[in-house]
């Protein structure tokens, strides 16, 4: 997947508030609380603002964090890819 540019206005428009403060301001939800911390619906996990495939479903347990876990990527260079995007390191 190739970086993503867009400007912060864009990002505003296309995020809801929490999204927007959780992937372009470094921010984080409270543990336990978060929409997938304790789902078990099957699928794959996406990246929000690049739509890259992240995690399965079946790699996914419970870590105790409050946080979804995963023990597997689906593609590692898609981690690094999205955390470049989403925390513009």
């Amino acid at each position: 997947m190739g970086k993503v540019n867009k400007t912060d206005r864009e990002w505003q428009r296309e995020l809801s508030a929490e999204d927007y403060r959780i992937t372009r301001q470094k921010g984080t939800e409270a543990a336990f609380t978060g929409q997938y911390w304790n789902s078990k619906q099957k699928g794959i996990y996406v990246c929000k603002c690049c739509g890259a495939e992240l995690f399965s479903s079946e790699t996914k347990y419970d870590s105790g964090s409050g946080w979804p876990s995963f023990y597997k990527a689906i593609d590692n260079q898609a981690i690094h890819n999205a955390f470049i995007l989403e925390f513009d390191v």
